[in-house]
C-alpha cells in the first residue's frame, strides 16, 4: 500500500493465507481507519485530492466488511459496512468533483452489498445515474479511473472473484468499463452495472465456501523454487508480507 495504513493491511493478507478471516477483518479494520485518518504525510482527508487516496481507506473496510462475513461474525460485519456508508457519504462533501461523488455513491453499493443491508441495488443505479451526468465533467475516463479512488473501488471486486477462479484474474479493466471511452458517462457508469450484476453473488459464494482470496500482488508461474503444501501448485503471489500460492492463497514453501 502506498498510504499509511501502519502494515495494517499486509497483515490482513497474512492472516487471509492463515484462513484467520476475523483477524484480517480486525486488520483491515484498523488500517482503514488508519487511513481514512491520515492518508500520506502531504495529504489532510478533508482536502480536495485529485487523486483521492483516502479511498484506500474505504477499500479496507469494505475488505473487512466481507472478511467478517467470511468468518460468520455477521454483526461486526454490519457495523463495518454501516462505518464505510457513513465514511462514503462523509468524503462527498470534501471529493465533489462529479466523476468522484458517483466513485463514492459506488462505494456505498458495495457496503450495502458486503453487510448484507438492503438497497443495494438503488444505490447501484444511483451510482450509474451520477456517473451518466457527470460525463461532460470528465475529460479523459480512463485517466480517472486509474487514479487511486476508482483502483480501490475496484479491488475488493476483484480479490473476492480471485475465490471462484483458482486465484486467477476473474474480473478485468475491459469487464468493469465501457467500450467507449468517447462517451465519458457511459464508460464509467458501467462500473455500477457490472457490480450490481455480479458482487451479490460473488460475495455470497464467498460466505457459502468460508474463502476469501489474497488481492493479487506481483505473480509468476511455474516457480520451481516454490510448491504450495496444500495444493501442489508452483504459481507464486507476493502480497501480503510473505509468498503466497497464486491458487489457494496458502503460504507457500520453498524446495
Amino acid at each position: 500500500m502506498n498510504t499509511n495504513d501502519g502494515g495494517h493491511h499486509d497483515a490482513a493478507v497474512d492472516a487471509l493465507a492463515g484462513r484467520e478471516y476475523e483477524r484480517a477483518g480486525n486488520r483491515y479494520t484498523r488500517g482503514g481507519r488508519r487511513v481514512l485518518a491520515d492518508p500520506r504525510p502531504d495529504r489532510d482527508p478533508f482536502e480536495p485530492d485529485e487523486k483521492g487516496w483516502i479511498g484506500q481507506g474505504l477499500q479496507q473496510l469494505l475488505a473487512a466488511t466481507v472478511a467478517y462475513r467470511v468468518a460468520g461474525r455477521d454483526g461486526r460485519a454490519t457495523q463495518r459496512a454501516v462505518e464505510g456508508l457513513a465514511a462514503a457519504r462523509d468524503f462527498e462533501t470534501v471529493l465533489d468533483e462529479p466523476g468522484q461523488t458517483a466513485c463514492l455513491a459506488e462505494f456505498v453499493a458495495d457496503f450495502r452489498v458486503a453487510g448484507g443491508l438492503d438497497g443495494a441495488e438503488a444505490a447501484y443505479d444511483d451510482a450509474a445515474e451520477r456517473y451518466a451526468a457527470a460525463g461532460d465533467a470528465v475529460d479523459s475516463p480512463q485517466a480517472l479511473a486509474t487514479t487511486p479512488l476508482f483502483e480501490a473501488a475496484a479491488a475488493t471486486v476483484k480479490q473476492v472473484a480471485r475465490g471462484q477462479a483458482d486465484g486467477e484474474i476473474a474480473i478485468k479493466w475491459e469487464d468493469l468499463h465501457g467500450s467507449d471511452p468517447s462517451r465519458p458517462g457511459e464508460f464509467l457508469a458501467h462500473r455500477a452495472r457490472f457490480k450490481k450484476q455480479r458482487f451479490p453473488g460473488l460475495v455470497e459464494r464467498a460466505v457459502d465456501d468460508g474463502h476469501l482470496a489474497a488481492p493479487r500482488g506481483t505473480t509468476e508461474y511455474n516457480n520451481d523454487t516454490h510448491q504450495c503444501p496444500h495444493c501442489g501448485s508452483t504459481h507464486v503471489n507476493w502480497a501480503g508480507t510473505g509468498i503466497l500460492c497464486l491458487r489457494c492463497s496458502r503460504p507457500t514453501a520453498g524446495k
